[in-house]
């Protein structure tokens, strides 16, 4: 079922009739960047994980790696990944947890990381540095010297290179990752790249960007709607490493290496396996990955949209010529260099936040940046009446 552009931007829109539980023809969910609805289908994967554990009791995890499967598929066809394993974790610290306690930590004491990375990177990273390990942060912006300042930094105690694909805060696409990439593959240096705010909502390729020796963590809260529990790690196919955190997980391939004396490691995606976990999540995304497959909803079309829906409500702020000592919006960003959200830059974010949130515009906000996150289920009118509730409060004072 292939939908156009006009069909998402009419109203109702389209696709808002499989988000009934999200009532999204009826809200205005400018959350996208932080959490975009569930599509219907997601409730009848939750409704199969009850009937299989109740059915099946032990034996339910034969059909549930099967769905773990379908989603490290999915995942496979966003990143554009043909020769990569897949790991999957309940969330991103887990997966970066076991990728730092597999670096060469006798022989390497340094990582280079932005000072743009989410919190789950950046607290931990703090923590580590508290105990020694030396960090090195670069500016996030301006966005385009980054790639060039990482490359610069690299040296033969650096251990590895932590970097997004897309900022978190500004929503600013990060260039140069391929760059980086060769300068690391030369050096011996593992990358890791946060490809969290970049998956589902631009095109991402390992194959195209020559990625195929990198790390990729991201996850399905976003855009990808798949909620809670959905995370997953990207590593190269043919990766040595042992990581210190390691789970019990990592001993079921039948192939698993049996070194006398030494902890063995399961095969392909088991490298870097946890432990037990909730295998709902994994039928709630396999439901929903089906039903982008289903729809036609790629990642190049929801580009489209994505700018589409950008591009509308940035014509619009600017249309009510708002005073820019109280919000503004970056001007020098061109729309190609935004991924999935819109950032107001204002020194009231919070206040001004809680007012659209009682006027019934649903944002979040971090610092200065107040973030719209439209969705492919959103009309142009609805996204419209945002701006236009947005343009009331702030010319209200009452922040």
């Amino acid at each position: 079922m292939k939908h156009t552009l006009d069909q998402l931007s009419n109203h109702p829109n389209e696709l808002a009739r499989h988000y009934s539980h999200f009532r999204v023809d009826e809200r205005l969910l400018l959350t996208g960047h932080s959490h975009q609805a569930w599509p219907d289908v997601a409730y009848l994967g939750m409704e199969q994980a009850w009937a299989d554990a109740a059915a099946l009791v032990d034996d339910k995890w034969g059909p549930a790696f099967m769905k773990a499967q379908a989603v490290r598929d999915g995942y496979a066809r966003l990143i554009d990944d043909e020769n990569g394993h897949i790991v999957l974790a309940p969330n991103t610290h887990d997966l970066l947890l076991r990728f730092l306690s597999a670096l060469p930590w006798s022989k390497k004491k340094k990582i280079i990381m932005t000072d743009g990375e989410f919190h789950t990177a950046r607290r931990q990273l703090t923590r580590l540095e508290e105990e020694g390990v030396v960090i090195k942060r670069i500016p996030s912006y301006p966005v385009h010297q980054v790639a060039g300042q990482i490359i610069e930094a690299l040296d033969d105690q650096t251990a590895a290179v932590i970097v997004s694909a897309v900022f978190y805060e500004t929503g600013l696409i990060v260039p140069g990752l391929d760059l980086i990439a060769k300068a690391c593959l030369e050096k011996n240096i593992e990358l890791l790249i946060d490809a969290y705010h970049a998956v589902n909502v631009i095109p991402f390729s390992v194959k195209q960007l020559g990625l195929q020796q990198a790390f990729i963590v991201g996850g399905g809260y976003k855009y990808c709607q798949l909620g809670e529990g959905n995370c997953f790690m990207r590593f190269p196919s043919d990766c040595q490493l042992r990581p210190i955190i390691t789970g019990w997980f990592s001993e079921f391939s039948l192939l698993a290496k049996k070194n006398s004396g030494n902890t063995s490691y399961g095969q392909g995606p088991d490298l870097f396996a946890g432990s037990t976990y909730d295998p709902v999540s994994h039928y709630r995304a396999a439901e929903v990955f089906r039903f982008f497959e289903e729809h036609e909803l790629s990642p190049a079309f929801l580009r489209n949209v994505s700018q589409h829906q950008i591009g509308l409500m940035t014509d619009t702020f600017l249309e009510f010529d708002l005073p820019e000592e109280i919000i503004t919006v970056d001007s020098s960003v061109s729309l190609a260099d935004r991924a999935g959200f819109l950032v107001f830059i204002t020194d009231f974010a919070g206040r001004i936040h809680d007012k659209l949130k009682l006027a019934g515009v649903l944002t979040d906000y971090r610092g200065k940046s107040l973030r719209f996150g439209p969705a492919p289920y959103l009309s142009d009118s609805q996204l419209k009446n945002a701006i236009g509730i947005l343009n009331e409060v702030v010319k209200t004072g009452q922040y």
